[in-house]
């Protein structure tokens, strides 16, 4: 499936490694990252909103999607830094020095690594409905963890995450889809099948991501922390209150890494891009004119 009105590319962006872009309007450039258990479809309302008058970039990130999915070799291949390098080269490699990245779920933690890592050339950074890696280990404890089961189990040694989710993928991946979805009738069935077919082809790439946020992106967050680097750009962050059940303030963690700082609590869902794509589009907007 396809964005309508935008032109696909595969742009080449590490030694072996091709990213899936669908690439629409003009003026300047948006980059939008997509989440778990998700594609750059998610987008497809938003992005054709900011298309209007935006140069719109939207991925499939490495590993998932009709992007490569290099094998594991290494803590390197699926780290939230290789991910953003990819993301900067991208842009570049379609013309862009400078851009706007909003990210959703997995897509936000490589949006943040790309802030800390190229604040030169990232302009404004939108985060929805996730934590930064190092902050999100910190407050998952205790029996309200158990709503991040997966979490923990993809974070275990390469062999047996993979069998056991290969084993059922689409209950897997579908119970997602349905637990975190607030208005089912946002994801239609056509749009939820490209999910879970996705999904279901790219299951230890999808696993090495997440293997990566309990070990190398951890490393990574604490080693920022550490040196006192936060996001230099104009942050916005739209967030369920999750804060209210797992017993942490969501704005204050943010605040810790950006200063410049808008951070809404809304009623929407996780997918909250294909369940509320107007007030998402109009956040990002806002973003944009800071």
């Amino acid at each position: 499936m396809k964005i309508e009105g935008f032109d696909y590319r595969r742009v080449p962006v590490a030694p072996g490694v091709s990213l899936n872009a669908a690439v629409a309007g003009s003026g300047s450039p948006v980059v939008l990252l997509h989440g778990f258990p998700q594609t750059h479809l998610m987008w497809r309302h938003v992005a054709a909103d900011l298309a209007a008058d935006h140069t719109v970039i939207v991925p499939d990130l490495r590993g998932y999607g009709a992007s490569d999915k290099p094998a594991e070799d290494g803590p390197d291949t699926y780290s939230k830094r290789t991910m953003a390098a990819d993301v900067v080269a991208l842009a570049r490699a379609l013309g862009h020095e400078r851009f706007a990245l909003a990210g959703h779920d997995r897509g936000a933690l490589v949006a943040v690594r790309a802030g800390l890592d190229h604040p030169e050339v990232i302009t404004h950074l939108a985060s929805l409905d996730v934590l930064p890696t190092l902050d999100m280990w910190d407050v998952m404890r205790g029996t309200t963890a158990a709503v991040g089961f997966h979490l923990f189990l993809m974070a275990q040694p390469p062999g047996l995450p993979e069998r056991m989710i290969s084993a059922g993928a689409d209950a897997f991946f579908g119970h997602f889809l349905d637990l975190w979805t607030g208005d089912p009738a946002a994801i239609p069935e056509d749009v939820r099948a490209e999910y879970l077919r996705a999904c279901r082809e790219a299951v230890p790439s999808i696993v090495a991501d997440y293997r990566a946020s309990a070990g190398i992106d951890v490393e990574h967050d604490r080693a920022d922390r550490e040196a006192g680097n936060r996001l230099r750009m104009p942050v916005t962050v739209l967030q369920q209150d999750w804060g209210a059940a797992l017993g942490y303030d969501a704005e204050a963690l943010w605040r810790a890494w950006a200063p410049d700082l808008r951070h809404q609590t809304v009623s929407w869902g996780h997918f909250m891009a294909e369940e509320a794509p107007a007030d998402v589009a109009g956040a990002l907007r806002d973003l944009l004119a800071r």
